[in-house]
């Protein structure tokens, strides 16, 4: 599924939609170089969570639990090359706790989560960005299914 984000607003709203529909357990992947909207889009995945205050990237501190209707970790692996130090970071714990994963720079993570929802966001054109949600995992493709059917034609 591809998805034009006319603005920061349409970005917010995308994850706001998602975030009503993620369950623990549930792992998003944010792939996209700096600027692209990764910080944008989990904020409004933590609104549609239910997360009450601001939303950070954990660019410093690497990962940062908020509480809403499910624990949402958020992690930031910019910072990171080595997979052993994302291990290191208590990951494991975090995919199989009772909340939802968000991984901004989750590429870096490899094969170590094989059944997730990616989302590559890329700027442009003019203002505005491309979000291409790629489902591994049956859970992933009833996900983006469902959120198909919820998303408006901007």
């Amino acid at each position: 599924m591809e998805i034009f984000l006319k603005d920061s607003t349409s970005t917010h709203n995308l994850g706001r939609a998602l975030g009503r529909l993620l369950l623990p357990g549930d792992v998003i992947i944010l792939v996209g170089e700096l600027g692209a909207g990764k910080t944008t889009l989990v904020q409004g995945l933590a609104e549609g969570l239910g997360v009450k205050g601001w939303i950070t990237s954990p660019t410093f501190t690497l990962i940062q639990e908020y509480h809403g209707r499910h624990p949402l970790y958020h992690l930031d692996l910019y910072r990171l090359e080595d997979p052993e130090e994302i291990w290191d970071l208590g990951l494991e714990e975090c995919l199989k706790g009772s909340g939802v994963t968000v991984v901004e720079w989750g590429d870096r993570l490899g094969p170590f989560v094989p059944e997730r929802l990616e989302i590559h966001l890329a700027v442009g054109p003019g203002d505005g960005r491309r979000a291409r949600l790629v489902p591994l995992g049956e859970r992933y493709q009833k996900l983006v299914k469902e959120l198909a059917g919820l998303w408006p034609r901007e």
